[in-house]
């Protein structure tokens, strides 16, 4: 029997971790090179796994759910069946490109070692040498006498109990793992009490780990914070950490921008809501570059973009992610409405490439499909500012002297206060606002 190892390789993009979604094979089943072994979850996507090797499994590392480090376990595979020529040398192929980070080991990661990757190399831990003991060691070693094991430290809750029924926690042997006293080692040794105490200390020993300490609420379910959640956790709390942000909004009247859309619906399908908005906010940009940059605090300088890379905020199923249209500045409207459908059915099928939810310049947020009306969105780190629409509903408005009933969505505008003032933010959002209610005056100047 000979066995192999297949650690987890190197994801790229400096990700260093992935979270074991599920197993594609079990133990027993044989497998063959570049066949998929198991799904994991970094913080840009999910991707499968392809085995190096051809044989049969005989151990999975890892239960689903858990966290694995690049260049943990993840299976061990018999290869003492014999296999081909052609097996063996793609084995032997892809086990070289592994080490020298061919794009073929996780698809979408990109290839070679350049700025971003980071590559870990096994070192092999020697043992580390024992000092020489004296000849006369020996005696002095018997007599010695061991240091006491140290008491596990029990719970505020153990302790408030033992408080409360008089019990000295040094005399009570604890059951616990380790010798951890419990809840019911202090009642089994606790003396009787006075109601009023026995009430206290009863709803005391009710609250424990499945008790939110706070509430006294049970707790139903511990969601761990990784993967993508965490990497949208630690974006967010940084956002809001380090920009201080301020937020505009507008109420828009966009009954031509829908007549508009009826109208290039023939012959071909017209462009969806939000392209048409895209197109105006990357024209927006174009006019206040100030919106397009990024603040760089090492070289204490803020830098501006040549060209715009348009994010979208997609609502998914694993969670919040902002696939950017390259380029944007160069597509047309039906150019943009083609990459966001496909990159918004990207991300909810998990298929979305990492580059492309790394790359954004600019953030648009269609909060309108979930119903709500507006929203102070929080900016997208590093970003300066991230544009939100929300749902168009019909409502009266003023048109002339007369009030009639109108289609209307509200835009709002978070803006880094650092890099622009009201009156830039406030430009750039009436830019956007105007185009929307005379959309074909707009594209007639774009």
């Amino acid at each position: 029997m000979s066995e192999e190892v297949f650690t987890l390789p190197d994801l790229g993009e400096g990700l260093t971790e992935a979270t074991l979604l599920q197993w594609l094979v079990k133990v027993g089943d044989v497998v063959a090179v570049d066949a998929p072994v198991a799904e994991v979850e970094t913080a840009k996507a999910s991707v499968e796994v392809p085995s190096p090797f051809e044989g049969r499994i005989t151990q999975l590392h890892g239960d689903e759910g858990a966290n694995l480090q690049v260049g943990q376990p993840l299976i061990t595979v018999d290869v003492s069946s014999p296999v081909g020529e052609a097996d063996s040398a793609d084995a032997d192929r892809y086990v070289e490109e592994e080490r020298a980070g061919s794009g073929n080991v996780l698809i979408g990661y990109g290839t070679g070692n350049g700025p971003g990757r980071r590559r870990r190399t096994a070192k092999k831990r020697e043992p580390a040498p024992q000092p020489s003991a004296p000849a006369d060691a020996g005696p002095r070693a018997s007599t010695a006498a061991p240091a006491p094991p140290r008491r596990p430290v029990q719970s505020p809750i153990v302790r408030k109990l033992a408080r409360e029924r008089g019990v000295d926690l040094t005399t009570v042997a604890g059951t616990g793992r380790g010798g951890l006293i419990t809840r019911r080692d202090v009642e089994a040794a606790g003396r009787p009490v006075e109601p009023s105490v026995l009430s206290a200390a009863s709803h005391a020993a009710r609250v424990d780990a499945d008790t939110d300490g706070r509430t006294g609420l049970p707790i139903h379910a511990r969601v761990p914070l990784t993967g993508l959640r965490k990497a949208v956790a630690d974006t967010l709390s940084r956002s809001r950490s380090e920009i201080p942000e301020a937020t505009t909004w507008v109420d828009v009247d966009a009954t031509e921008l829908l007549e508009l859309r009826r109208t290039l619906g023939h012959p071909e399908p017209a462009p969806g809501i939000l392209a048409m908005v895209a197109r105006f906010v990357v024209a927006g940009l174009t006019r206040f570059p100030e919106l397009n940059s990024r603040v760089d605090t090492e070289r204490q300088e803020i830098t501006h973009f040549d060209g715009i890379n348009l994010g979208l905020a997609a609502q998914t199923d694993r969670g919040l992610m902002v696939p950017a249209v390259r380029n944007a500045h160069r597509l047309g409207m039906r150019g943009l409405d083609t990459e966001i459908r496909r990159l918004t059915t990207a991300a909810r099928d998990g298929t979305v490439q990492p580059d492309e939810l790394t790359t954004s310049s600019f953030t648009l947020n269609n909060y309108g499909v979930l119903g709500v009306d507006g929203s102070a969105a929080i900016i997208n780190h590093p970003e300066v500012a991230i544009l939100g629409m929300g749902r168009i509903i019909r409502r009266p408005w003023v048109v002339g002297d007369d009030v009639v009933p109108r289609s209307i969505l509200q835009l709002s505008l978070a803006f880094d206060h650092r890099v622009c003032d009201g009156g830039t933010a406030g430009g750039f959002l009436r830019f956007v606002a105007d185009a929307i209610e005379s959309p074909v005056f707009a594209l007639a100047e774009l």
